[in-house]
């Protein structure tokens, strides 16, 4: 092929075939490609906070949840005090809640990003969270008829929250990857996605916090304060999600998407012909860069693996097609299956696990008080710590290892040892003490992050090619929300029916099952360019019907 004779392309390490420009940088010492760049920082600030966020609404109300019992089911009652009755099938659908959102918000964030543009719909997402964090922060405490009347309430507003959500997902990975060099790609996603860490640690920490302002209110019995507490809790994320919503909204359109996207609308007869005068070296991008184009979020888009020219999008009613046409070949769908087991399998524990650690901390003893201040201050340091010492610490182990040992093997020794803990846990119920419960919750934390509930994410976003990239991460995210949306709806039925034991071990056997569907299901991404080995699929098809 003239393209490739002309020695406009180098092969990498993995064979795959990559621009002079991404051949050069994968050249570079392994230290040199860790440092971020200026534009890798403004992304990792955008699309970062998204997650920071997106972590911090979907697991504080593991901590607004025991205010709520207090406040509004029977736990403040005096005289005579009384055990809290929140429902449980009612407590695990407003637990749930964020989650069937997400659902919506990956799979139609994820359709339109594909369809329209990542400009398009990014930053929309943003403004949806926003409106739903606001609407569940005023819930109106006058609300006529029984409790659970403001619970559904509670439930409407955290769905639409959770649309929001939903919509980061697919959105922010594409983003990064379309505009990260291929050698450091994966990390670059790692450190995005780390930012749930830091998220969950923050919920733990303005817990703490507020409950410290309201100490000496809630220490004399003034539980009525509760009612600003958990207003305050939820309410603090809206401080960053506005900070952050301009740079979104005016982001410009990824070029790689552009690049992908042609190969939708070319026919078989032009695609070879395109295929030969398409300037491979990014020698000509200059003379075609917009005002959008020069103020781009990453200086690494000039790594653009098949073209660098500027290039008009793909019409509408192609771009719809697209997704069928592209996993109507089973060896694509079966991608597909994996990405998406795998992410419903690691979604059943670690939401089971983070949406309930409440509940867990109570039931293993450790947040036992005496006064119910004691006890809410017990249950955020608890959160706090296992935050602290695992949960964080998982992504950084990621984030460092992931270009050294690749996704699979992450992703692989992640399950097998959150299956171990729980083993461990469910096996000794009886007999393991509390502390060694807390040790094994906090390791089991590490290796979801440093494993399954990292890589899940990662893999779509590097497997896929541009064109269908946002729709294909919206899939394998929208499956794995079923997963949790299972573990938020009957975690809580199910401790009480079967035993805490008996259900960790569904959350041994679903980390095995993901371990397996891995092995067998999902390839290795590393070093992998999709939007290259797109195009040369289509080449490949147009030299055989040309052959005919």
């Amino acid at each position: 092929m003239k393209w490739e004779e002309e020695g406009y392309t180098r092969k990498d390490e993995f064979g795959n075939m990559i621009s002079i420009e991404e051949y050069e940088e994968s050249q570079r010492p392994t230290g040199a490609s860790r440092v971020m760049t200026r534009g890798d920082l403004k992304l990792y600030a955008i699309c970062g906070v998204g997650f920071f966020l997106d972590s911090y609404d979907l697991f504080i109300i593991n901590l607004v949840t025991p205010i709520w019992t207090y406040e509004y089911w029977g736990g403040l009652a005096h005289p005579p005090k009384k055990t809290p009755t929140y429902p449980l099938l009612l407590r695990g659908a407003v637990n749930a809640a964020a989650n069937i959102g997400n659902i919506i918000g990956q799979l139609s964030f994820g359709f339109l990003g594909d369809a329209f543009g990542r400009k398009f719909v990014y930053g929309k997402e943003m403004i949806i969270m926003i409106v739903g964090v606001i609407l569940v922060i005023s819930l109106p405490n006058n609300l006529k008829g029984p409790t659970r009347n403001k619970f559904w309430y509670l439930f409407g507003m955290r769905v639409l929250m959770g649309i929001g959500i939903g919509g980061d997902y697919p959105m922010s990975a594409s983003i990064v990857a379309e505009r990260s060099s291929l050698r450091n790609r994966g990390r670059m996603l790692g450190w995005i996605f780390s930012n749930q860490g830091w998220g969950t640690l923050a919920g733990s920490i303005v817990t703490l916090i507020v409950l410290g302002c309201f100490g000496k209110a809630l220490k004399h019995g003034e539980y009525n304060q509760l009612d600003a507490v958990w207003r305050i809790q939820i309410g603090v994320a809206l401080v960053p999600a506005f900070a952050t919503l301009y740079q979104r909204l005016t982001m410009p359109e990824s070029k790689k998407y552009l690049q992908s996207g042609e190969l939708s609308m070319l026919k078989s007869s032009s695609l070879s012909s395109s295929a030969t005068t398409m300037d491979y070296t990014g020698k000509g991008a200059k003379a075609h860069t917009t005002d959008a184009d020069s103020n781009d979020v990453s200086s690494q888009d000039r790594n653009a693996s098949i073209v660098e020219a500027h290039v008009a999008p793909p019409t509408r009613d192609v771009q719809l097609k697209t997704f069928m046409v592209y996993f109507s070949e089973w060896r694509h769908l079966k991608q597909l299956v994996g990405t998406a087991s795998c992410w419903f399998l690691v979604d059943v524990a670690f939401y089971g696990l983070n949406l309930n650690q409440s509940v867990l901390l109570a039931a293993i003893g450790f947040s036992k008080g005496k006064t119910e201040y004691d006890t809410l201050l017990k249950n955020a340091y608890g959160n706090l710590i296992i935050a602290a010492a695992g949960y964080v610490p998982g992504y950084f182990l990621t984030i460092y290892f992931i270009e050294i040992l690749g996704r699979r093997w992450i992703q692989i020794q992640g399950f097998l040892v959150c299956a171990l803990m729980f083993g461990i846990i469910a096996g000794d119920y009886n007999h393991l003490g509390t502390a060694g419960k807390f040790v094994c919750f906090t390791i089991a934390q590490m290796f979801f992050n440093f494993g399954p509930n990292a890589t899940t994410f990662i893999i779509p976003g590097e497997l896929y090619p541009s064109r269908v990239r946002g729709f294909a991460h919206g899939v394998s995210a929208a499956v794995g929300k079923l997963g949790a949306i299972l573990s938020g709806v009957l975690f809580n039925y199910l401790s009480t029916k079967i035993g805490v034991a008996n259900v960790l071990w569904i959350f041994f056997a679903c980390n095995v099952a993901g371990a397996i569907s891995t092995f067998f299901l999902v390839p290795e991404t590393k070093g992998v360019d999709a939007d290259a080995l797109d195009f040369k699929e289509c080449q490949e098809k147009v030299a055989r019907s040309h052959a005919m």
